[in-house]
């Protein structure tokens, strides 16, 4: 993953997702966590059915490509997100604009049930770096805001991968 630096906010045309399917949630969001499958993935139980949960607003470094290295961070950061959401963990997803990326991915910022709002501490823990797609930027002031801090106060991935 190269250096981004928490100034810059990715964006991308809001038509790309806009053609992605919402999907329904049940009207408070409620779900419960089955599993991590990386730092910025999720598995939920809701609704009677398991849906991925692709973390809103934040990108985690990279374990699961097939075609490339691990990323620097990226097993640390899967599992500070296992340590926040294991199996189990009631949470509360909340939707922006659109609903599903382009792999069919429920699209979400989560908050757990003691009110800890997932994404954001990711970030402000050093595990992760903003990243915005509109329309769904509800959070990016706050998100880059808490990368900022991370990144002054050198801590996880902004101590640990020079370059990035």
């Amino acid at each position: 993953m190269p250096r981004v630096h928490v100034a810059t906010v990715i964006t991308a045309a809001a038509a790309l997702l806009a053609s992605c399917a919402g999907g329904q949630l049940p009207a408070d969001g409620a779900a419960v966590v089955v599993g991590v499958v990386d730092g910025d993935t999720i598995d939920v139980r809701v609704a009677g059915r398991t849906e991925r949960v692709r973390l809103t607003g934040i990108d985690t470094p990279e374990t699961l490509e097939h075609d490339s290295p691990v990323e620097c961070y990226g097993p640390e950061a899967t599992a500070y997100t296992r340590s926040l959401l294991p199996p189990g963990t009631r949470v509360t997803i909340e939707r922006d604009v659109v609903g599903r990326d382009d792999y069919g991915r429920l699209l979400g910022y989560v908050h757990r049930s003691d009110g800890l709002f997932v994404n954001h501490e990711i970030i402000r823990q050093g595990y992760a770096v903003p990243l915005s797609i509109e329309p769904n930027s509800t959070h990016a002031a706050r998100f880059a805001a808490a990368a900022r801090s991370a990144e002054a106060d050198d801590v996880g991935l902004w101590a640990a991968c020079t370059g990035r």
